[in-house]
């Protein structure tokens, strides 16, 4: 049970004072407390999720008004992961709050996915407190500056011009685009197009224009030549050795 010293301390670091007390504690009750599952976190823990990925999807849908939907996914991805939530909720010290069963109380560190769930529930338990607003008002600071270093670990990248540096350092060529097809009205047409470096023809990318699909094409470029790999939270790393374009 929450003692109330431990309910005052918990939501000035939260930033937010619960109208019922009982969804912050059921918020951080895990489902080892009791044999009946529905009386743990885990039911708020599956909306909070649902809150925290709309809130995300908000955020970066206004943020980066260029960003097509796969990309904004990929941000989506890394900010909702649950090593990112872990990571949040050690920074609030949400672990130290957390009413478990005697078994794991005593079974040593506790893995972080239990605070990243106590998070999300918590998120739940604001939303079912004060409604969208507040729980969204919880959430824009606390992710977004994950958002961000989402965006700039990967997804900003000029993917054409790390190609052409890798390209012309270690191939000794430039690559060349090649339009291998095009799709829909003049309006509102898709472009097919490809990378060949030195005779050697990359696997091609569809785009909504010939910007995005040259800069997909040279993404699978860099992949197939290992200059570019999916890192934690599914983002691109770039060696060392190939310097991206500011």
């Amino acid at each position: 049970m929450l003692e109330p010293q431990e309910q005052e301390a918990l939501e000035r670091a939260l930033g937010y004072r619960f109208n019922d007390p009982d969804l912050l504690e059921l918020a951080l009750t895990h489902a080892s407390t009791s044999e009946n599952r529905a009386e743990s976190n885990e039911r708020m823990e599956f909306l909070g999720d649902s809150v925290l990925g709309l809130v995300t999807v908000d955020l970066t849908f206004r943020r980066f008004p260029d960003l097509l939907e796969g990309d904004m996914t990929k941000i989506k991805s890394h900010a909702v992961s649950r090593d990112t939530c872990a990571r949040l909720a050690k920074r609030l010290g949400l672990e130290d709050y957390l009413i478990l069963g005697k078994g794991m109380q005593n079974s040593g560190p506790l893995p972080p996915s239990l605070a990243a769930a106590a998070l999300e529930a918590i998120i739940g338990a604001m939303y079912l407190d004060g409604g969208f607003d507040a729980a969204a008002a919880f959430v824009r600071p606390l992710i977004s500056d994950v958002i961000d270093e989402a965006a700039r670990s990967g997804h900003q990248h000029n993917f054409k011009s790390v190609l052409q540096q890798y390209a012309q350092q270690h191939i000794g060529h430039t690559p060349t685009y090649r339009i291998l097809d095009e799709q829909g009205p003049d309006h509102a047409k898709c472009f097919k197009i490809c990378v060949e470096i030195g005779g050697r023809r990359f696997e091609s990318a569809w785009g909504q224009t010939k910007k995005k699909a040259e800069q997909d094409a040279a993404l699978q470029a860099l992949r197939d030549l290992g200059v570019v790999r999916e890192g934690p939270g599914g983002l691109i790393i770039i060696p060392d050795s190939v310097e991206p374009e500011a």
